[in-house]
């Protein structure tokens, strides 16, 4: 059975995470809007990947012998001034995101919970790639500047995420 501690800090955890999947959901709608097929369906599928998260730590929630205890959901930002504003957006909130994991391996460590420990070390490589590809898209952005033919090709690398191309 997990701590007190350890159960408010990972229901946190799967609040932070349907956080994360409802501010890239509102991201996809911006690029929806912008006419931006291919970063919208990027978004979603990081929207997605962000719910599997959340799934992942309610169910071990559970396999440890604790309650999972949702709570509301704050509404995300829905207007940015740029697709590069966008992607900077998703970057900071990753990097925001891998100081709430390394937090909790902190708690973790420091309670000697082992299996928690052993757990969340897939979140900490996770982190790493998830920086990584929003970092590498916002600065891709940097280059391409102001130049519209940039941006559609970019978009359309981006559009192959979800059918098996890209990340």
């Amino acid at each position: 059975m997990l701590s007190s501690n350890m159960k408010k800090a990972l229901n946190d955890q799967i609040n932070a995470e349907l956080y994360s999947a409802y501010l890239y959901l509102s991201m996809a709608a911006y690029f929806e809007d912008t006419n931006l097929p291919g970063m919208a369906g990027w978004m979603k599928a990081q929207a997605q990947e962000e719910v599997g998260h959340a799934m992942k730590f309610y169910g071990y929630v559970f396999d440890r012998d604790s309650k999972v205890e949702l709570k509301a959901i704050d509404g995300p930002k829905t207007k940015w001034a740029s697709p590069l504003a966008a992607f900077e957006d998703a970057y900071k909130h990753e990097q925001k995101v891998t100081g709430l994991i390394h937090k909790l391996v902190d708690l973790a460590n420091k309670e000697k919970d082992h299996a928690t420990r052993s757990f969340l070390n897939w979140f900490v490589d996770e982190q790493v790639e998830e920086e990584a590809s929003t970092k590498m898209i916002a600065d891709r952005l940097k280059v391409i500047g102001d130049s519209k033919p940039g941006l559609f090709m970019l978009d359309r690398e981006l559009a192959g995420r979800g059918s098996g191309g890209g990340e």
